[in-house]
């Protein structure tokens, strides 16, 4: 969500990354402690608001007690050599400020406290005495009530004789209806209270089994009292350690992130990038980090990697020169930068399907993943501190604004030429195509130069505007890259190989046919296609570039030196609204509308 900008700041994350990268054996073991540790922050906000349960203050034990694994973990990992910044500041983080509250916890609560408080049974037992005499009390009345059941059996020879309990009546003896008469007649009778008739059967209490009722019942509700009191005293120590608890969650969310990063950049061979501050961007061998994964899952063919060099900087700078050896080795390994040209900006063609978004898209989230510390899906990676990255991809509308979907395109393609810098990165995906043909190539022509003579920004351009690749003659910070297919037998093969150079068509009707289109419609599309090349073939890209003159030459002045204040705005300024009258105001309207129409007049 914010990436970092700063160079030593994003180093020190990635030495991190990279610390825990080379040591497995303590990533197994901080990854086994996390994965113990439940949603701190959580239960302190849910005992915080008092809706919290016995539950929470288990998660805040559970949690604390992997802290202290953790911390163990990482102090005899560090051994002589020490930890990277980010790691020492973690295990300060993760310190004896709260551990006597973690012990507090665990002393006072079970291994699974209930979800309720008001159910009980969350406290230990040998906590506290008053509650396990309580409990004793409480727990021993099945005895006392089996005790009476086989008293009162013997004394009535009634075998079928139960005593019961339920919520309305508490404990009651009950017989069926034909043994009823023997406890309704005396001497029985004046023992056995009559308190319920049932269809099939009687109910009867005895002041004996009232007594053993009350005394449960006092025992139960006074060790749940007890118990109630526990966890008002544990969630005030909580809450007076709040901030020390909310670090330490928050260091162990740190943590997690970063084994996180360190565990995808060894099973997915990720690269530690190189950042500086020059405004290069060097990518060897990239790769979509979700498409990859995709693949893999579905057991396709594996990704297929690309390069992506835009900027001027050849040469990271890089303090060690063991970093410079291993960059400039990485440059002359097979499938490296194919150029040495200081484009800064590459037009993208292409079939579709054949992976111009994918390309623009993977590049983006490299420097993304670069910038917030993390290693990323390439062979080798030197990128230039991007300060904001824009992106124009897809095809949406917006409706309930009354914005058409080429609309919304242009709303999104003016935010980016107003504001992209020379430090920052643009992916252009298909600009222009919502329009007629040549008022989207004259957007998508216009819109290339502006980024190149104004933005100068790193950017890269998809299009099926092959006319478009004619301006990497008079651009010098242009170039042209091609999608690489292969056509066999009226069907192409998608390579998805980025190369140097421009497509000359953009095998539209083949695509249509991948997808299914009735074959009438495709020998017809094949028959207006052909007509309408042969009679295109007269106006080539050269001879259009030849005819329009270079961006600079042509931009108005108005880009240029801003011009001086018009009639209509020196009125304007000399109009002082609160000291008019309606008459006035009116007045003055007419007048600015007469000097708004001799200015057109004049134009």
């Amino acid at each position: 969500a914010s990436p970092l900008k700063d160079v030593h700041r994003i180093a020190a994350r990635l030495d991190a990354v990279a610390a825990l990268a080379e040591n497995e054996l303590l990533r197994g073991d901080l990854r086994r402690e996390l994965r113990q540790v439940p949603d701190m922050a959580r239960a302190l906000s849910r005992l915080a608001f008092g809706r919290g349960g016995p539950r929470d203050l288990g998660a805040l034990r559970n949690g604390l007690a992997s802290a202290r694994g953790c911390r163990d973990l990482l102090l005899r990992a560090a051994g002589t050599l020490g930890l990277p910044e980010d790691l020492k500041d973690i295990v300060e983080r993760l310190g004896d400020a709260v551990l006597a509250l973690a012990d507090g916890l665990a002393a006072a609560l079970v291994e699974e406290p209930p979800v309720l408080r008001r159910d009980g049974g969350f406290v230990r037992e040998g906590y506290r005495a008053e509650l396990d005499d309580n409990r004793r009390m409480r727990d021993e009345s099945r005895k006392v009530i089996a005790e009476l059941q086989t008293k009162y059996q013997s004394e009535t020879q009634i075998k079928s004789l139960k005593v019961r309990h339920n919520n309305v009546l508490g404990y009651f003896i009950e017989v069926t209806a034909a043994n009823a008469k023997a406890l309704q007649t005396p001497p029985l009778s004046e023992r056995f209270q009559h308190r319920q008739t049932m269809a099939s059967a009687m109910r009867f209490t005895t002041p004996e089994l009232s007594e053993a009722e009350g005394r449960i019942s006092a025992a139960a509700t006074r060790a749940l009292a007890i118990e109630d009191e526990i966890f008002a005293e544990l969630a005030a120590k909580v809450l007076r350690e709040d901030s020390g608890v909310s670090a330490v969650a928050a260091a162990l969310a740190e943590l997690d992130h970063t084994q996180g990063l360190a565990e995808l950049a060894v099973a997915e061979r990720y690269v530690r990038p190189l950042l500086d501050t020059s405004l290069a961007f060097e990518i060897s061998g990239g790769r979509h980090p979700v498409v990859e994964q995709a693949l893999k899952r579905d057991k396709q063919t594996p990704f297929i990697e690309n390069d992506c060099v835009l900027g001027v900087s050849r040469v990271p700078s890089i303090p060690t020169k063991g970093a410079k050896d291993k960059y400039r080795q990485d440059q002359d390994t097979p499938g490296g930068f194919d150029d040495a040209s200081d484009a800064r900006i590459w037009l993208v063609t292409g079939p579709n399907m054949a992976g111009k978004s994918t390309y623009l898209r993977q590049n983006a989230m490299i420097a993304i993943m670069a910038q917030m510390g993390s290693f990323v899906p390439a062979r080798s990676a030197h990128i230039g501190i991007v300060d904001r990255l824009f992106s124009r991809v897809g095809a949406a509308d917006d409706l309930a604004r009354g914005r058409s979907t080429f609309m919304v395109e242009m709303v999104e393609t003016a935010g980016i030429l107003n504001q992209a810098g020379d430090r920052s990165l643009v992916i252009l995906d298909e600009i222009g195509r919502g329009t007629a043909t040549f008022d989207g190539l004259s957007i998508a022509w216009a819109t290339v130069e502006y980024l190149h003579d104004v933005c100068k920004c790193r950017a890269l351009f998809a299009t099926h505007y092959h006319e478009l690749t004619a301006l990497s003659k008079r651009l010098t910070g242009v170039a042209n890259r091609t999608m690489q297919v292969k056509e066999w037998k009226d069907d192409i093969v998608f390579l998805h190989k980025v190369v140097p150079g421009a497509a000359d068509r953009s095998y539209g009707i083949q695509v249509a046919k991948l997808a299914g289109l009735p074959s009438a419609v495709i020998g017809r599309a094949s028959e207006v296609l052909k007509l309408l090349e042969e009679a295109d073939r007269k106006t080539t890209p050269e001879k259009l570039i030849e005819e329009l003159p270079l961006f600079a030459a042509a931009r108005p002045k108005s880009h240029v030196a801003k011009a001086g204040p018009s009639p209509v705005e020196q009125a304007l300024t000399s109009i002082n609204p609160d000291a008019m009258s309606p008459r006035e105001a009116l007045d003055a309207l007419y007048k600015l509308k007469t000097l708004a129409v001799g200015a057109d007049d004049r134009g």
